[in-house]
């Protein structure tokens, strides 16, 4: 993700991190949409927009409220060839991120 996401106020109480089980989801109001304009996908929610990275978008595609946290990780460690405990890490601090800030449920 771009944009310095860190810059944006969190909303609400701080949300723990996901954890194996967690189901992450978008809350109502918030999507993932491809901007022609500026050839860039970005995460919009009200009042907020998130330009994101590839790696990002990865996450959040993947992020469809069915999916846990370690289907999510199995996936994208597998797509990437990368080690599960390094994407776990990853995706960890990226989603509960989002959750402080409300772009993302995690159930």
């Amino acid at each position: 993700m771009t944009g310095n996401p860190s810059a944006t106020p969190p909303t609400g109480p701080a949300q723990t991190g996901p954890t194996a089980t967690s189901v992450p989801s978008l809350p109502r109001g918030v999507r993932l949409r491809y901007d022609e304009a500026r050839e860039q996908w970005l995460l919009m929610g009200p009042e907020r927009l998130f330009k994101l990275d590839a790696i990002s978008l990865e996450i959040l595609r993947r992020c469809d409220g069915e999916n846990d946290l370690a289907a999510i990780v199995e996936d994208l460690a597998r797509s990437f060839g990368a080690e599960a405990a390094a994407v776990e890490t990853d995706v960890q601090t990226f989603l509960t991120d989002l959750a402080n800030r409300g772009m993302v449920i995690l159930k």
